[in-house]
């Protein structure tokens, strides 16, 4: 029986380049991409106007952000 929190926020295999960083920051686009299906669904069922939807998912988005920077994701310059 799988438990509760494995059925509401599933993690898929990650099949990049093995480093910690990248791991941190695909647990933390899983993560986001979870977060931005519910908000999709509460606004589409009506529980949440569309403009508090937009400032979660904007709100959403810049943590993403900040975290790619702190990681050093996708910088040419730093191994």
């Amino acid at each position: 029986m799988a438990s509760k929190d494995d059925f509401l926020y599933p993690r898929s295999r990650y099949y990049g380049q093995v480093q910690p960083k990248n791991l941190v920051f695909n647990a933390n686009l899983q993560e986001f991409s979870q977060r931005i299906s519910y908000i999709c669904n509460l606004e589409t069922g009506g529980k949440i106007p569309p403009a508090e939807a937009y400032k979660q998912i904007k709100l959403l988005w810049k943590e993403l952000k900040r975290s790619k920077k702190q990681l050093q994701i996708g910088n040419k310059d730093i191994l």
